[in-house]
C-alpha cells in the first residue's frame, strides 16, 4: 500500500507526517478474516492496533457467566480498534468478530505507542477521535427514550456517514444482521426487522441480502427524520 493511500484510507492518519506514514507501513503485518471467525478475544492483553482495510467487523461484551452477549459498536473501513487495551495496559474488555471478509492491519502496542510520542500530530488526531466516538456514544444515551425508529435511523445515518460507500444513487452500507442492528440501537430485534421492512417499503433504503448490502436511497429523508440536516 502506498503511503498516500494509508493516509487516505485512515482518518486518524490524516495528520501524520510522512515520515511517521512510512514507518508505521514498514512496520504493519496484514491479516485476512472470514465472516464469523474471532479477530481479538476478550480479556486478551493488548498487543496491537488494528486498522480495518476492507470490510465490517462488530464490537462485543459478554456479560455474566452465561453466552448473554451484546454488540457495543459496528466498524467498518477507514477505523481502527485495540487502541483502549494498549494504552491503559489492561486486558481487552471487549472482542471482535468479522461481519464479513475482512481485511486488516495491525502495528504492534510498543511501536504504536513510540509513533504516538514522536508524532504530535498523530497524537493530537487520536485524542480527536476517541472524543468523536464518546460524543457518539454521548448521542445514543440521549436517545435513551426516543422511539424505536428514530434510534435505528440514528444508527443507520451514523454508519452512512462514517464507512458509507457512494453508488450511482445510494450511500451503501453492510447488510448488518438485525440481532446486532439491534444490540447497538438499544431496541428490540421484531422493531428493528419491522422498521427496516417499513423503510424499504417507502423506498428510503432498498435491502440487497443476495450481495449483504443496505442501499441508504434517500440519506437527506433519513437524516431529516432525526432532525439532521
Amino acid at each position: 500500500m502506498q503511503t498516500e493511500v494509508f493516509s487516505e484510507l485512515f482518518p486518524l492518519l490524516a495528520a501524520a507526517n510522512p515520515e511517521t506514514l512510512d514507518w508505521l507501513l514498514s512496520v504493519a503485518t496484514e491479516h485476512e478474516y472470514p465472516s464469523d471467525r474471532a479477530v481479538l478475544m476478550e480479556d486478551a492483553w493488548g498487543n496491537a492496533v488494528y486498522f480495518v482495510v476492507s470490510g465490517w467487523v462488530k464490537v462485543r461484551r459478554h456479560s455474566g457467566t452465561g453466552e448473554n452477549v451484546s454488540t457495543l459498536a459496528i466498524l467498518g473501513r477507514g477505523d481502527f480498534f485495540g487502541e483502549m487495551a494498549i494504552l491503559d495496559e489492561s486486558p481487552r474488555s471487549t472482542d471482535v468478530i468479522a461481519l464479513s471478509n475482512v481485511r486488516l492491519m495491525s502495528i504492534s502496542a510498543q511501536r504504536f505507542i513510540q509513533t504516538l510520542f514522536k508524532d504530535p500530530q498523530l497524537h493530537h488526531r487520536m485524542l480527536q477521535l476517541m472524543v468523536k466516538r464518546l460524543r457518539q456514544t454521548n448521542i445514543r444515551f440521549q436517545l435513551r427514550n426516543q422511539p424505536p425508529a428514530i434510534k435505528l435511523v440514528n444508527t443507520l445515518v451514523s454508519l452512512a456517514e462514517n464507512y458509507g460507500q457512494e453508488s450511482r444513487n445510494s450511500t451503501d452500507i453492510f447488510n448488518i444482521p438485525p440481532k446486532d442492528f439491534s444490540d447497538v440501537a438499544d431496541i428490540s430485534v421484531e422493531d428493528t426487522t419491522k422498521i427496516l421492512e417499513k423503510l424499504d417499503s417507502k423506498g428510503w433504503i432498498k435491502i440487497n441480502p443476495s450481495q449483504q448490502v443496505i442501499h441508504l436511497i434517500n440519506l437527506k429523508q433519513l437524516m431529516s427524520l432525526i432532525g439532521r440536516k
